[in-house]
């Protein structure tokens, strides 16, 4: 009979673990080179970074999200509309998952069966853990990669932000809260009431 000590599992783990590169080292080839997952993974800095489940509250926003979304660009055959998760290139090296993406039919040639480029029009919800990154780090990025614009949804606040590109930075187009109505410059006719989204 083989018996296993308490600490045998961890300890497996981490003799797994030291198979990767060092936070800080890891390359795109390592990344992809990573198992399949159902988890948001992420390559910023050369740091690969996990980030926890979504709980009930964001995926019920995002499902409410991408279904108007979704009626909007199909009706009038605009592009492409994903969800997370899905790999997105904003440049060699900095790999990020939006919860949603669009990219317009005129950019079709940014779509990868493994990763896209830069999308036109990125959503994030807002979780707990994601708040400093989706408002600080990824507003900046995802400017830089030229994403013309950008939604910030804030279940917590019942608030959603749209920010327009102008001149390389993002500029407030609207912010939205409960029997107010976002709405979208780059798709035009696009609006949606904020107690839709948190419905």
């Amino acid at each position: 009979m083989v018996t296993k000590t308490v600490d045998e599992p961890f300890r497996l783990a981490t003799e797994i673990a030291q198979l990767w590169p060092p936070q800080g080292s890891w390359t795109e080839m390592d990344y992809f080179n990573l198992p399949e997952s159902s988890q948001i993974v992420e390559l910023s800095e050369g740091e690969v970074i996990v980030m926890p489940p979504p709980n009930d509250v964001h995926q019920k926003v995002l499902g409410n999200l991408y279904r108007y979304f979704y009626r909007f660009i199909e009706d009038r055959n605009l592009g492409t509309l994903r969800f997370s998760p899905l790999a997105v290139r904003l440049w060699p090296g900095k790999i990020r998952e939006p919860d949603l993406l669009f990219v317009l039919h005129d950019h079709a040639d940014r779509i990868g069966d493994l990763i896209y480029g830069p999308p036109d029009l990125v959503v994030e919800v807002i979780s707990p853990g994601s708040r400093k990154t989706d408002r600080h780090e990824k507003f900046y990025e995802y400017a830089q990669a030229g994403v013309t614009e950008y939604w910030l949804v804030d279940p917590y606040a019942q608030t959603v932000e749209v920010f327009s590109l102008r001149g390389g930075i993002y500029e407030l187009l609207v912010k939205a809260g409960m029997g107010q109505k976002a709405y979208s410059d780059l798709l035009a006719g696009f609006e949606i009431l904020a107690d839709q989204i948190f419905a």
